[in-house]
């Protein structure tokens, strides 16, 4: 134990001397440099053999400990310290379940919030100024982006797990090499998807029956969004370290800017300059750039565990094999559940640009519902990873339960209000009679059973937070894909209205839940592994 101090302090003095020296060539007084010796460690305190050195920008001495007076001094400094890393890194193994992650969903909640609040002014500044056919253009690329980009979504799933849970076992080295590793697999992955996205925008829309009409608009739009997609795959990426940290807060205070910026530059472009389909598609690009560089920056400066050094971005191969090993079931996952979206697209192209559009609209307010449920299953996977890498499998089970009532209470509260509110809701759209009956129908059948979807994916995100990415994937593919498929085949042909398209989503809800309820009660999944 000696020698581990001598060691710890060895090291912590050379830090101190290396920061003197730099400090002189500054032009720094060394009586100015040497007035804290005692406050050498700037990361870290040691509590050893009656001594406590705490950080410098905390408390501003040294205490012994021997004493009643002196161990009331070293339990105030202790705590102060634990609380500023804790500033850093929200380690969710210890204190109130119900409120770490509450304060750990609700900037997600808001940001995803705020997200969908720019996608949707982004829609009704589309929808006022270009009209429901470039609407419909916008929109119904939606499936096919997300189909493209779904994998990536789901690598930097399997990323914030293994951070997550490499932050919540302290283990540091393996956290940075995750992380390092993470935004290597992202630069990759995002300019494949550049060069993909671009190559096959076209191929992709016709595939989907495109109205003529649609067509050309939805391709530029497109083609332009992957322009800039290697963005939006880094920032995805910078969040999830960000979120595994526990550090949500940052994710919100960027894509709020970001929120923001898209708006402006969508007035700008499209009611300006009356650029088109094509404005949108720019500040979409735009708006990512500016989260993108806003989030890496922050990493970059961050004084704890999970900053990032620009050179250190390499990929490490066995953590990136464990990180593609997590993710890919959920990149998988993502994909095919975006080409059964593509399905379900494709079937409502056949009734027309109105249906299109209504649809469109609709999709933008599904998202204020699907966006929370996301977060909520985000916060699952963290809260889960870390105290699953912690050992504390009692509070991993009582945090599943309690974001699972969390996420049910918001989807019923928000379904109902959506209700309440629907005519005037998708007039802000358009002022087309018939393209808001199609997007006042959609929300009959979605609104009230939002609730499923909740379940499903709150515990879907419980499951994956201990690494166990599998299973959550094949039931999502069989409900929310294999059924979907199933169903636009042989039970769609049933109905003459656009009704049966509809009615799938809750139908496919409900099954998934029920396959991911069974799951959690029969399966095995918090073993711990060897």
């Amino acid at each position: 134990m000696l020698l581990d101090l001598n060691q710890a302090l060895f090291t912590q003095f050379a830090g101190f001397l290396e920061r003197a020296l730099r400090s002189r060539r500054r032009g720094i007084g060394w009586k100015a440099r040497t007035a804290h010796l005692d406050h050498f460690s700037d990361r870290m305190y040691y509590k050893t053999y009656g001594i406590i050195f705490v950080r410098r920008d905390e408390v501003c001495r040294r205490c012994t400990v021997g004493n009643e007076n002196g161990m009331e001094k070293e339990k105030i400094m202790a705590q102060s310290a634990v609380e500023s890393e804790q500033k850093k890194t929200r380690l969710m193994t210890e204190g109130s379940i119900w409120k770490n992650i509450l304060l750990f969903s609700v900037p997600l909640i808001l940001g995803n919030l705020l997200q969908q609040l720019y996608n949707t002014a982004d829609s009704i500044i589309v929808g006022n100024f270009l009209g429901s056919n470039a609407l419909a253009a916008v929109g119904s690329s939606g499936s096919p982006i997300y189909l493209l980009i779904g994998f990536s979504q789901g690598i930097a799933v399997g990323a914030g797990v293994v951070v997550a849970q490499y932050l919540g076992a302290k283990d540091r080295k393996d956290a940075q090499d995750a992380i390092h590793t993470s935004l290597a697999i992202a630069a990759l992955l995002g300019i494949l998807l550049t060069v993909g996205g671009i190559l096959f925008s076209r191929s992709l829309l016709v595939w989907m029956n495109t109205p003529a009409e649609v067509l050309s608009d939805a391709v530029t739009y497109m083609q332009i969004y992957f322009g800039g997609v290697l963005f939006s795959v880094l920032y995805n990426m910078a969040a999830g370290i960000l979120n595994a940290a526990g550090n949500s807060q940052r994710s919100l205070l960027y894509l709020g800017i970001a929120s923001v910026t898209n708006i402006v530059l969508d007035l700008v472009f499209i009611a300006g300059f009356r650029m088109g389909v094509e404005g949108a598609a720019i500040a979409t690009d735009l708006s990512q750039l500016v989260s993108c560089v806003l989030s890496l920056a922050f990493l970059t400066r961050v004084e704890a565990d999970y900053r990032v050094t620009l050179r250190k971005i390499r990929p490490h191969a066995k953590m990136a094999s464990r990180i593609i090993r997590i993710g890919l079931p959920t990149g998988i996952q993502n994909m095919v559940i975006s080409f059964s979206n593509v399905l379900v697209q494709s079937s409502v192209n056949g009734y027309g640009a109105a249906a299109m559009a209504g649809f469109a609209a609709y999709m933008k307010i599904d998202g204020f519902n699907i966006l929370p449920v996301t977060s909520f299953s985000m916060a699952a996977t963290t809260f889960v990873g870390q105290n699953y890498g912690a050992g504390r499998l009692d509070r991993v089970r009582k945090g599943v339960w309690v974001t699972l009532a969390m996420s049910v209470v918001y989807t019923l509260a928000a379904g109902a209000l959506l209700l309440l509110f629907q005519n005037p809701i998708m007039h802000l759209f358009t002022s087309e009679d018939t393209v808001v009956a199609f997007g006042v129908t959609a929300m009959h059948y979605f609104c009230p059973f939002y609730f499923l979807l909740g379940i499903l994916h709150g515990l879907a995100g419980a499951v994956r937070g201990t690494g166990k990415s599998v299973p959550p994937m094949v039931v999502l593919l069989v409900s929310l894909c294999l059924f979907r498929v199933v169903w636009i085949q042989f039970v769609l042909p049933f109905f003459h209205s656009i009704d049966g398209v509809f009615v799938l989503y809750p139908v496919s809800w409900a099954f998934g839940a029920v396959l991911m309820i069974l799951y959690t009660w029969k399966g095995k999944w918090m073993e711990q592994e060897p």
